[in-house]
């Protein structure tokens, strides 16, 4: 029997068997449980974090393992979650999705001081500015971190922004002091999200990192793009039913229109049609009484859609007659040139 088998298997103390029992509970009454590092922050603030998630989730922190222990006899299969289960941690549990867990868990992280020897997560930048000090040995501490300071004007004042760390450099102990006295808190101190398991899929944070803005705006345009796809393939839905009965009602009339269709409902545009193309021969024509005499010094009716549309089928429609037209006259010419083609060969035949 392996050592991992004795350890589940040896009888452990009540109070462990309780405190396994109550974790476990906890992890039942959850639809996502995570695995969260608390190193480094303070006992306040994790107390403080604490009441912030309250009523959105639930934090538990005890021994490592203990909570591997409880990921096992969970009513759902969280095995997976106990490979994170190292170092300082805790579990989490919530009813909100894990994309939803990790933006509270991330915006729930405050600013906090850096200690020497710790390792920077981002680079450390000093502002140009009065640091409000008065003159005195402190202008030489800023100068010796790397940030161009002088005084000027009896106070200490930075003169650019000064890069002083860069990210995963350790902090010294003379720049700790500086950004201390200066009351710069260079990192973000919270619970940070190492894998959470929802559905029976496990999520690693990296997998949660959303750019909200951006992924609305691509389903807003799959959303548009199916719309116009549904449109143009005339699929009929809920949605888009009213448009395709207003283009089937349109079309129906540009036909009606354009094949002089004496129906009640396009006989006055029939008519503004038939205007329209009796003005316009009259206008070829040098003659004052070309056009008819009731319709002298009566204005033309506006036209409408469906008149326009009318006229560019109409010149559509005139136009490929000619592209045919042109198309025939030069077939014609191709085979008469074929003809005189073999006119030649057989006088050259007759010749040889």
């Amino acid at each position: 029997m392996s050592a991992e088998a004795e350890r589940k298997t040896e009888t452990i103390p009540q109070w462990k068997q309780e405190e396994v029992d109550a974790i476990v509970d906890i992890l039942n009454s959850y639809e996502s449980v995570g695995v969260v590092n608390i190193a480094g922050i303070p006992s306040r603030q994790l107390q403080d974090m604490r009441r912030e998630i309250h009523g959105s989730a639930e934090l538990r922190v005890s021994r490592n393992t203990l909570l591997k222990r409880a990921l096992d006899e969970a009513d759902a299969d969280l095995s997976q979650l106990a490979e994170y289960v190292s170092g300082q941690v805790g579990l989490i549990g919530t009813d909100d999705n894990p994309f939803g867990l990790f933006r509270e868990l991330e915006a729930s992280k405050t600013p906090a001081p850096i200690n020497a020897g710790e390792v920077t997560p981002n680079d450390i930048v000093i502002p140009e500015g009065d640091t409000g000090v008065d003159p005195g040995p402190f202008v030489g501490e800023l100068q010796s971190v790397g940030a161009n300071a002088r005084i000027d004007e009896g106070s200490i004042k930075v003169m650019e922004d000064s890069a002083v760390l860069e990210t995963g450099e350790e902090v010294s102990a003379d720049l700790a002091n500086v950004l201390s006295e200066l009351g710069i808190e260079p990192k973000e101190v919270g619970l940070d999200l190492r894998a959470v398991f929802a559905d029976g899929v496990l999520f690693e944070p990296e997998e949660l990192e959303l750019d909200i803005e951006e992924y609305e705006a691509d389903v807003r345009a799959a959303a548009s793009a199916a719309w116009n796809l549904s449109v143009n393939a005339e699929y009929p839905t809920a949605q888009n039913a009213s448009v395709l009965l207003q283009q089937a009602s349109g079309d129906a009339k540009a036909l009606a229109i354009n094949a002089a269709v004496e129906d009640p409902d396009v006989m006055p545009d029939l008519v503004t049609k038939a205007d329209a193309q009796v003005r316009a021969i009259a206008s070829q024509i040098d003659d004052e009484e070309a056009l008819p005499e009731e319709l002298r010094g009566v204005e033309a009716p506006a036209a409408t859609a469906q008149d326009e549309s009318s006229d560019e089928a109409d010149a559509s429609d005139e136009s490929d007659a000619d592209d045919s037209d042109s198309e025939s006259d030069e077939a014609e010419a191709a085979e008469d040139d074929d003809d005189d083609d073999e006119d030649a060969g057989d006088a050259l035949g007759a010749m040889f």
